[in-house]
């Protein structure tokens, strides 16, 4: 098993006659509040930066030094989808809503998508292909997982200083004991995923009891 990301699955997509191909990850399926975000990435091959990797895998001071230097080099962009599309939606197709979006918000159009996961968006206006474990595997997706989550942790710690003590500065809205302990005794916020099973049961318990 390979133990970093390479460039095969870019350089397959360039033999068979592609020229722009653009990395798509998501990151922030799993929290109860907040947006979840996607990056696209376009990479330099002439100017990859030196190791990039899931960035689950990475620091948070080594996810930040690398998100510059891809920024730097690469054709990037990030998007959101809310947490209303969320809960109107459902958490996947929001989340390829979110990978359109980043797609489209690329500063030159791409011709060829490397997607992260099993599934495939809906509604892509481009060729595109399904990489299970791609943040691990194919170093587009990589980038994208490095600065997806950069920017969504980021966008948490200032929605952490709006609404103090539920601690999503560190846990980034995943529903950790300290985020669940606050979410009972400080209630739901507007940033909260209504449709997720922890805060839908909290404001059913909350209209139950005033009933």
């Amino acid at each position: 098993m390979k133990t970093a990301p390479d460039y095969s699955f870019e350089s397959a997509a360039s033999e068979r006659g592609f020229l722009r191909i653009a990395g798509v990850d998501e990151v922030g399926r799993g929290p109860l509040c907040g947006p979840v975000t996607a990056a696209a990435v376009v990479l330099n091959p002439a100017q990859i930066p030196a190791g990039l990797n899931d960035s689950k895998k990475l620091s948070a001071a080594r996810r930040n030094a690398l998100a510059a230097e891809i920024w730097a080099s690469a054709d990037c962009a990030v998007a959101h989808a809310s947490v209303e599309e969320i809960d109107t939606l459902n958490i996947l197709q929001a989340s390829h809503l979110a990978m359109r979006r980043a797609l489209s918000g690329l500063r030159h159009a791409p011709d060829h998508a490397l997607i992260d996961g099993n599934r495939m968006p809906r509604g892509l206006t481009i060729s595109a292909e399904c990489i299970v474990r791609g943040d691990a595997r194919c170093l587009s997706i990589a980038a994208a997982s490095i600065i997806a989550k950069v920017a969504r942790d980021a966008l948490m710690v200032d929605l952490a200083q709006q609404y103090p003590g539920y601690g999503w500065e560190k846990n980034a809205g995943y529903p950790t004991p300290d985020h669940l302990a606050a979410l009972r005794n400080l209630g739901v916020t507007p940033h909260h995923r209504r449709s997720f099973r922890p805060v839908h049961n909290i404001l059913y318990q909350d209209i139950s009891l005033t009933h």
